[in-house]
């Protein structure tokens, strides 16, 4: 399973280190694409395939649901680690997540998010609910 949070730098070549734990879910191949909220979401090709069937189904004719399609998909690439453990973000999705020196790299579950440090702590400061107003609304939701 994907959980923890870990802190890494971006070196000059735009790589990171994927920590270990994660390494064995991912395994040789897997796919990062431009996220929700400024991340990048990091996807085990087991799950990537879920999702792009789950897209699949959607509505082309929805104006909406093909811009969405547009994003997900355009900036989604097929990555791999290096011997180090190591993968290059390119510059795209780097900027799109405007992730610069340092990173935060979270496991929920099912996926990897990849966050700029600063954004990150912007979103933990200010944009995400308290714990506890989150497990009410999710109680509420019977869940």
């Amino acid at each position: 399973m994907l959980i923890g949070e870990f802190r890494h730098s971006i070196d000059s070549k735009g790589r990171i280190i994927i920590p270990s734990k994660f390494r064995e879910e991912l395994k040789d191949q897997f796919v990062m694409t431009k996220g929700l909220d400024n991340c990048l979401f990091v996807y085990p090709i087991e799950e990537w395939e879920k999702i792009t069937n789950k897209i699949k189904e959607l509505p082309m004719t929805s104006g909406p649901v093909r811009s969405f399609v547009r994003t997900f998909f355009s900036g989604a690439i097929d990555q791999s680690l290096d011997k180090q453990g190591r993968v290059i973000i390119p510059q795209n999705l780097r900027e799109h997540a405007q992730i610069d020196k340092e990173a935060v790299i979270i496991g929920l579950s099912t996926r990897i998010e990849v966050w700029s440090l600063e954004k990150w702590q912007d979103y933990q400061d200010k944009k995400a609910l308290s714990y506890e107003e989150m497990a009410e609304q999710l109680a509420e939701l019977g869940i």
